[in-house]
């Protein structure tokens, strides 16, 4: 990484916990030292502590045949029964699980002991309809409870779910079948997405539609359908199913059978540089413990008093590790919202704090800058005096939003933890401790206890604090993919090859040490530029422009240049009471010169974009590769996993 980009590590802002957050915090510095004086024994306590086992297990890990690890392989669980049952016989089956609320303002209180009923009803259906032990079951389904039962369910049988975003389209829906070999498709007539019915079953009934001469062989035998949306669906006789007629009439009457620990739990699917997505497998035992003990520890979950949300949907990793098996595993209270954050009103995830009196919220730093963008005036509308704790994941967080989020937010007081993790790590990897690290806006930190990583050049060499390099895992970790479903040889070639001599798993992520060694990520390689031979990180321009008062969020792109090999393109949402008072031209001009100021001038942007929206996926991230597009002058790309598939349309005639 180009030395001549240090603006993010000149942050001094540094906020210790106070007194009273740190003599109550669940995590502690002593864990620190546990891990690394036996890291082995460590992850074993946390198993035995954190799950029940009904064959308790005897071997830790097996690393004998890298990159193919087993974690508590002869131990024997029940992820269901530890993320349900053992509450209720504990005597908590009146503790809520879920307060659910719909975009249109209907609400459900759901308890453990309600949920439980359900998913063991759930359970029984899925064995008359003959999913089993090693079945994959796809879940295409909104934000809504029947999503946590069915994930719960399948896992409960011994299954395999393939959670599909309910955003994706029928063709993207139907690749993952087919990868899967699901045999049950679970889904819903529809569901609320910013005031109207987002239609799920009709993009279900195109995916099993009729295939002849495709060469593919149909797998999935029934579809069950939960009735959300109130919307016309078609109908299948002796495929589909209503949720609403087959659960309830089930028995309430299931016993948890206990499953390997490496059984698997679930294949999810992220984009693949081949078009392919790669459906990334994990497994129940390891992926369990180190979910119940992150959230446990870096959430500082206080089960018997916190009300908590993570605002992710349940089609992504953050949804699966933090929203299902996470709180669930640990017996806390959560809130589950259906809709999106500004409707039906800017301020609407603020008025659920306040309603439900939230102490700990963990978002995208997407939506922090999308709220910075409206203004504080809107958040301070209303009563945020509960949450005690902030979080940040998805992508790395600037320091100006970090900054907005612990004030106007938290109120000066909440600690912030900013998360590093992937789809591939299956939980969090990297992040402050709250109660124990000083915080730094702008740094994920350091691993966490019983994690290790480094910054490594190309050779695979320490670069040592002060510099920057490829971030990697050195060891084994206990929620760590298991593979790539069906295709062992692209696990090893995209994940392991690179470091093979060293053993390292390579995270695609960039990343600088700082003086204290704490880790500053700069984004994907791939969304790092060489601009006249100099390499620059997309994220450190980003942060550089939001860094200007005027603007709101940006996104940077490298186009091709003749002159310089890759020029700096920006892509700037500027602030509304900016907007007004200033031209977009003159903005443009002040923000390269801002860049050139920030940065240096081989930073600065070759052309500024004031845009009115970015392209961002329905969890939040920026689709930089369309942006790209419409900079070298392409036509641009797929679209279809966009939240708003339209913003393109509206960018392209903007930079015209």
């Amino acid at each position: 990484m180009s030395s001549q980009i240090d603006h993010l590590l000149n942050e001094d802002r540094r906020f210790a916990p106070s007194e009273d957050f740190a003599a109550a915090a669940v995590g502690t510095a002593d864990l620190y030292h546990q891990a690394a004086t036996d890291r082995e024994g460590f992850w074993a306590d946390r198993a035995r502590e954190l799950l029940h086992w009904q064959t308790p297990f005897t071997k830790v890990l097996d690393w004998s045949n890298p990159p193919f690890a087993t974690w508590f392989e002869d131990g024997e669980l029940n992820v269901a029964y530890n993320c349900l049952d053992r509450h209720v016989e504990a005597g908590n089956g009146d503790r809520v699980a879920l307060f659910w609320e719909g975009e249109p303002g209907d609400e459900r209180r759901v308890t453990y002991a309600e949920l439980t009923d359900e998913v063991k009803r759930l359970a029984n259906v899925l064995t008359e309809l003959g999913i089993g032990r090693g079945d994959r079951v796809a879940v295409y389904l909104p934000m809504i409870p029947e999503a946590v039962a069915a994930m719960l369910a399948v896992a409960r049988v011994g299954a395999v779910h393939s959670v599909v975003f309910g955003g994706f389209s029928a063709d993207s829906l139907r690749a993952r079948i087919d990868d899967a070999g699901a045999k049950l498709v679970i889904t819903a007539d529809g569901g609320y997405r910013k005031g109207r019915v987002s239609a799920l079953k009709p993009a279900v009934d195109l995916a099993l539609a009729d295939r002849n001469g495709s060469g593919v062989q149909e797998t999935v035998e029934h579809v069950l359908v939960v009735r959300r949306g109130g919307n016309d669906v078609d109908w299948t006789p002796g495929r589909d199913l209503w949720w609403h007629e087959v659960v309830p009439a089930a028995s309430a009457e299931h016993e948890a059978e206990a499953f390997p620990a490496e059984n698997p739990l679930f294949i999810l699917y992220t984009s693949g540089t081949t078009g392919k997505p790669k459906g990334i497998l994990h497994t129940s035992g390891g992926y369990l413990t180190q979910a119940a003990f992150t959230n446990r520890v870096v959430h500082d979950i206080h089960p018997e008093s916190d009300v908590y949300w993570c605002t992710a949907d349940v089609g992504w990793i953050t949804g699966h590790t933090y929203v299902t098996y996470g709180p669930l595993a640990n017996g806390a209270t959560q809130v589950m919202y259906e809709g999106t954050p500004d409707t039906p009103h800017p301020g609407r995830w603020w008025e659920l704090v306040e309603k439900y009196g939230v102490t700990i919220l963990y978002t995208a730093p997407t939506a922090i800058r999308s709220f910075m963008k409206i203004g504080r005036q809107v958040a301070q509308q209303f009563d945020l005096s509960s949450l005690r704790l902030l979080g940040s994941v998805g992508e790395p967080i600037n320091p100006e939003a970090w900054m907005w989020y612990r004030s106007v937010i938290g109120g000066d007081r909440a600690p912030i933890i900013d998360t590093w993790w992937q789809t591939e790590t299956g939980a969090m990897m990297i992040s402050a401790l709250p109660g124990v690290t000083e915080t730094k806006p702008g740094s994920a930190q350091v691993p966490l206890p019983g994690i290790t990583v480094d910054v490594v050049d190309d050779a695979g060499q320490e670069v040592g604090n002060g510099n920057g390099g490829l971030l990697v895992i050195t060891e084994p970790w206990p929620a760590m993919l298991r593979g790539i479903w069906g295709d062992p040889d692209r696990f090893v070639e995209t994940y392991w090859d690179k470091f093979a001599e060293q053993g390292f798993y390579f995270a695609g992520d960039g990343a600088r040490l700082d003086d204290d060694g704490d880790v500053w990520l700069l984004g994907r390689v791939d969304d790092v530029m060489n601009v006249s031979g100099h390499r620059l990180s997309t994220a450190e321009i980003e942060s550089a422009l939001v860094g200007n008062e005027a603007v709101a969020e940006a996104a940077v792109v490298g186009a091709s240049d003749e002159t310089t090999g890759q020029a700096v393109v920006a892509f700037v949402i500027i602030k509304e009471s900016y907007l007004k008072a200033h031209s977009p031209e003159g903005l443009a001009q002040t923000l390269r010169a801002w860049v050139g100021e920030q940065i240096g001038p081989i930073a600065r942007p070759r052309d500024v974009y004031i845009v009115g929206e970015l392209p961002k996926t329905r969890s939040g991230k920026i689709m930089r590769r369309l942006l790209r597009d419409v900079a070298e002058g392409r036509e641009v790309g797929d679209t279809t996993t966009l939240a708003d598939t339209a913003v393109m349309s509206v960018i392209s005639a903007q930079v015209k």
